[in-house]
């Protein structure tokens, strides 16, 4: 998919323009960044076989992992899955936004089966984002779009993110400014027994079970066959190895430090968020992971985060980016 055309637009470069030609290159089955207010995703037309072949091959993500797709609107997503009960509920409260819902394929179901990595759910959301909207309503037809990195990578939430990971090898970056969000999607699935987690996000657990009047069950993980992105055991990493629930910082390590209570850093430090808030932590997540791993420490020290609210996204997505990474050549193992 590689395009020596690529390029990025941003504002003040006629977005009604920019937005008509990243419609064009879509459609006709050529690879467009956009923002969304999670992070920034790699798009390609989910009705397109070779357009999503495309964004495996881009990646070099395994084709097991199946990819979300986006779409405008709840009525659009209902053309392409079958909603029912919960799922209804969980749509119409949190979309559009940074839910995703896994739900079964309509028999009509015009969405690639490589994109569902030939299962017979589909896995579905309606962006929050105001250009990402515009794009999929120019383009009137679901767009898969996982994240714009390569696979297993740090998750991009900035343009430049974008085209360091990718340069010309994609048509186009739509530059909609940083992510206000910075960590993926919640995933929600549904199963004989209820509805189930399948990855943590930018939707928290409590107000997912508020809507639903019950708990979440944890769905069950297969790395080796997910039923949903994110589950890969190693995923979001950087280069350098990660050591988890740090209260000191060794030689040659940066840190990525949470609140006021900081150990004195030997090397490069950033603070997710001096303050402790949650929220301005998991949106300065993966660009602190990518600056402090440009520095080339031999590890990255991670200071504890609470385990609740989007807490429980941050770790999760700290969690795989430290888990051993013999599946991914080249890379080291986590720092103990």
């Amino acid at each position: 998919m590689c395009n020596s055309d690529s390029k990025t637009i941003g504002p003040g470069k006629k977005p009604g323009s920019d937005l008509e030609r990243a419609a064009e290159l879509l459609v006709q089955g050529l690879l467009v960044a956009f923002p969304t207010e999670t992070v920034y995703g790699l798009g390609g037309d989910a009705t397109n076989d070779l357009a999503v072949a495309g964004i495996f091959e881009t990646k070099g993500r395994p084709h097991f992992n199946p990819l979300i797709v986006h779409v405008a609107s709840f009525e659009q997503a209902r053309s392409i899955a079958v909603f029912a009960g919960d799922a209804v509920r969980l749509a119409e409260t949190f979309w559009p936004g940074p839910l995703t819902l896994v739900v079964p394929r309509r028999r009509d179901c015009p969405v690639s089966l490589l994109a569902s990595a030939g299962l017979d759910t589909v896995a579905i959301r309606v962006p929050a984002h105001p250009l990402a909207r515009a794009l999929l309503k120019a383009v009137d037809r679901p767009i898969v779009a996982p994240s714009a990195n390569r696979s297993g990578r740090i998750s991009p939430t900035t343009a430049d993110h974008v085209r360091g990971d990718f340069g010309d090898d994609i048509a186009m970056i739509l530059d909609g400014g940083p992510c206000d969000i910075g960590v993926e999607s919640t995933i929600v699935g549904f199963g004989d027994d209820g509805p189930c987690l399948l990855r943590t996000g930018g939707v928290a657990r409590p107000d997912l079970e508020t809507v639903l009047g019950h708990p979440l069950k944890d769905g069950v993980s297969d790395p080796a066959a997910p039923a949903a992105p994110g589950q890969l055991t190693s995923h979001y990493a950087p280069r350098a190895a990660v050591r988890l629930e740090a209260t000191d910082v060794r030689e040659h390590e940066a840190l990525l430090a949470f609140g006021r209570s900081v150990p004195n850093p030997t090397g490069p430090v950033l603070n997710l968020s001096p303050s402790g808030d949650l929220t301005e932590a998991a949106a300065n997540l993966f660009a602190y992971l990518r600056r402090l791993d440009e520095r080339s420490p031999d590890a990255i020290a991670v200071m504890a985060i609470p385990d609740h609210g989007l807490g429980e996204a941050i770790n999760d997505r700290l969690r795989r980016a430290a888990a051993p990474r013999d599946e991914v050549a080249g890379r080291p193992h986590v720092a103990t």
